[in-house]
């Protein structure tokens, strides 16, 4: 029975490195598989990019309004599929994780979707939400942080200084945004001093 898994952990916890390792092992048995990429990820364009400076071309550019269960099952009916790798799963919409959830069930196509769970404010993505209550199987991907201890949380860098309000989407190395990540402890400390930051600030 095909499998819908959810591998996901904060920034820099080799989400697409581990992505483009498992199309390669595929395709060394000879295998197809088919990657996918939200189009409103525009990092890299129509690649996919690691942090340790790999990247491979998306097989397809998936929009929000895009039936991924169609998407798929065209391409499979041009070859068969051994398996759909989806990177910056955060981004489909929920109906998008439910179409690839109907992968697995009427495809029979195992789906692999590499993401993060909850953006620089510790919200949940609605993608990866609905990914988290339909998984078959949900895998954390480990990094740490700065201070040595297991970074959870995904902190927002805009010109270099931490910012804990904004849009939820902002892609990273765009318009002077990074992301870090962090433990709760160093991402409460950064998010205590932009308050008083605030704070202080207003009053003068």
């Amino acid at each position: 029975m095909a499998k819908l898994y959810f591998r996901y952990g904060a920034m820099n916890s080799g989400k697409s490195t581990a992505l483009m390792q498992v199309a390669h092992n595929y395709e060394e048995q000879g295998m197809r598989v088919l990657i996918l990429k939200p189009q409103v990820d525009t990092k890299g364009g129509g690649e996919l990019v690691s942090r340790l400076g790999v990247r491979r071309k998306a097989d397809l550019l998936i929009p929000p309004e895009t039936d991924v269960f169609e998407a798929v099952r065209q391409a499979n009916s041009t070859a068969a599929l051994a398996c759909v790798l989806c990177d910056e799963s955060q981004f489909f919409t929920p109906e998008q994780a439910e179409q690839l959830f109907m992968v697995t069930v009427d495809l029979n196509i195992p789906v692999i979707c590499y993401g993060l769970r909850a953006d620089f404010s510790l919200k949940g993505f609605p993608g990866s939400t609905r990914l988290l209550e339909l998984a078959h199987t949900i895998e954390e991907m480990k990094t740490i942080c700065t201070c040595g201890r297991k970074a959870i949380c995904n902190c927002r860098k805009v010109n270099g200084r931490f910012v804990f309000e904004g849009e939820q989407v902002a892609i990273d190395l765009e318009n002077d945004v990074q992301y870090v990540s962090m433990c709760p402890q160093c991402y409460f400390k950064a998010k205590r001093a932009f308050y008083a930051e605030k704070a202080a600030s207003q009053a003068d």
